[in-house]
């Protein structure tokens, strides 16, 4: 009967102990098993939500998106969620950046110009759909650990810049598309005049809690507006730190 109390009592131990390991660690999967994640990432919050153009789910089939989450995240990076990054900023939901980049309607030879780096993630599912990706970060942490990350995934095809995403980046339009993951209270006049004839932008606009997502079409030299879902996103900062 000893015997048996003390084998108990080791299982109990043994068990608490991998409860708290889990609860420290989050229970983070094997690396191997990240692939059937994000199939079911795709099969569940995307295709099962609408999104159909293929390259888009590839890419997203393709990209490791707990490459781009905080360590701690690791195990809810493909909950369909949006998930802190340092500077008190964030990584958007698998469906928002699914839902923003179907709606550029990207060719393989599109130039496109994304508006907060961030994490990355946004900027490593186009660079997997077009040529060129051009990335603006305001948060100099943030933009250099995404361009790190970068070129340990061996992406060629991102071009970063720190600096006040606004103004957009003159030196490289027009740009095709452009996609900004932070929200203005009106559209920037720099990013307007940035985008090429018949180019697309898609944007979430608003100073409040929620903001609408807008897409702009440029055609003749005029833009075309459209609201196309409610959103949350960080508001678009300036170089000062205070709301766009």
């Amino acid at each position: 009967m000893k015997v048996f109390r003390k084998i108990v009592s080791h299982l109990r131990i043994s068990l608490t102990l991998i409860l708290l390991f889990c609860s420290v660690s989050y229970c983070v999967p094997q690396e191997g098993n990240f692939s059937g994640l994000r199939e079911q990432m795709v099969r569940n919050q995307l295709e099962a939500r609408g999104i159909d153009d293929e390259q888009v789910l590839d890419a997203f089939r393709k990209v490791e998106r707990h490459k781009f989450v905080l360590p701690r995240y690791i195990s809810m990076a493909y909950q369909d969620s949006p998930l802190p990054i340092d500077e008190g900023q964030t990584i958007s939901q698998p469906y928002i950046v699914a839902y923003m980049t179907e709606a550029l309607n990207l060719e393989k030879d599109d130039k496109v110009l994304e508006i907060g780096t961030g994490s990355g993630y946004q900027a490593a599912i186009l660079a997997e759909i077009v040529d060129s990706v051009y990335t603006i970060e305001i948060f100099e942490k943030l933009g250099n650990k995404a361009k790190s990350l970068f070129d340990e995934l061996g992406y060629k095809n991102i071009y970063t810049k720190i600096g006040d995403g606004y103004k957009g980046w003159p030196e490289h339009a027009p740009f095709d598309a452009i996609i900004v993951t932070c929200a203005p209270t009106a559209v920037p006049e720099p990013l307007k005049n940035q985008l090429a004839e018949g180019g697309r932008m898609v944007i979430p606009v608003g100073g409040n809690a929620v903001q609408q997502l807008v897409l702009l079409s440029k055609k003749r030299g005029r833009l075309k507006q459209k609201n196309i879902l409610p959103v949350r996103f960080v508001p678009m900062l300036d170089t000062e730190g205070k709301k766009r």
